[in-house]
């Protein structure tokens, strides 16, 4: 078995869709042997984490199909990648919702940092990680990670790498405010 993230267009669902788009799946894909472990809901796909064996991952997309159209297929797997495109691809997987692939990026970028670079990476991570949840409709964990995501950001520069690290300040203050998870670009 093999692990995917699976985008497909989301036209129509919310991230209170999530639990429902999880037995839907699971029921369309019940008699292949594959598991869906779950669903998170971003404004343009539904993005399922997936085990499938590789030889059937077609056959899986297509029993998805009433849910929608297979955007994109990611084989997740460890791998070690250069410092500076972990950062690139942790800001362009941020960027485009799809966080869970965001945090992933910036934890292989963590493991190459030491002192107050790994407390400012890590503080993305959790962000990324709050938004991930919030796509799955578990606010409350989400916005009980901001906390967290503050205290590592800390007083670190205002700028890291093209990350405006001043603004995410802003905008976790401002969420925590609200009590409200807001998506944004960073």
């Amino acid at each position: 078995m093999a692990r995917f993230m699976l985008h497909i267009k989301n036209d129509k669902y919310k991230p209170s869709d999530s639990r429902d788009l999880v037995h839907k799946a699971r029921e369309l894909c019940s008699n292949m042997d594959a598991s869906v472990r779950v669903a998170r809901v971003a404004s343009s796909f539904v993005e399922f984490d997936v085990e499938v064996k590789k030889d059937e991952l077609d056959l899986l997309t297509e029993k998805l199909r009433p849910i929608g159209q297979l955007v994109n297929a990611r084989h997740i797997f460890e791998e070690k990648i250069d410092k500076e495109k972990g950062i690139r691809d942790g800001i362009f997987y941020f960027n485009n919702e799809r966080f869970w692939e965001c945090h992933e990026a910036f934890e292989g970028v963590w493991k190459e940092c030491y002192g107050r670079e790994k407390e400012l990476v890590q503080g993305i991570i959790l962000l990324a990680v709050a938004f991930a949840h919030c796509q799955k409709n578990d606010n409350l964990i989400g916005i009980g990670m901001l906390e967290r995501a503050l205290e590592k950001l800390g007083n670190s520069p205002s700028i890291y790498h093209d990350i405006d690290v001043d603004m995410i300040r802003k905008k976790i203050v401002s969420m925590q405010k609200s009590n409200a998870l807001t998506i944004f670009a960073i």
